[in-house]
């Protein structure tokens, strides 16, 4: 599977954004996907997830309430609406996914085995 992110920009703080991440195949069984970020000298941290098949949604504590992840399985596309944005959501943003991530991993980098290239949010204050 291949993942494509895209849709990070410079946006002033209290914006939107939207994030997607489009496959390369048939997602839509089975499959976590889910975005993470990195902003510079920190590692890598979960932001949101979603299971395609149930549409069953995990958020980070820091972004819950204000981020909204959503899926289109007819487009094999997953996308992140970022809204109230605050220049601590400055990062690097990664979408991963895989097939065999059991619930206890789904926030934690290393369980998946495909990845975006990135996509770069810059929230200016």
């Amino acid at each position: 599977v291949q993942l494509q992110a895209s849709g990070g920009g410079l946006v002033q703080a209290g914006g939107s954004l939207r994030l997607s991440c489009a496959a390369s195949e048939r997602t839509s069984s089975r499959f976590v996907v889910g975005w993470f970020r990195q902003a510079p000298g920190k590692e890598r941290e979960f932001v949101a997830a979603i299971k395609t098949s149930s549409g069953h949604t995990y958020y980070a504590d820091s972004v819950k309430g204000r981020f909204a992840i959503s899926r289109d399985n007819a487009k094999n596309t997953v996308y992140l609406q970022m809204d109230s944005l605050k220049p601590e959501d400055t990062a690097v943003y990664y979408c991963g996914a895989d097939s065999r991530i059991i619930q206890s991993s789904i926030r934690t980098p290393s369980a998946y085995d495909y990845w975006g290239q990135g996509t770069l949010v810059t929230v200016s204050s």
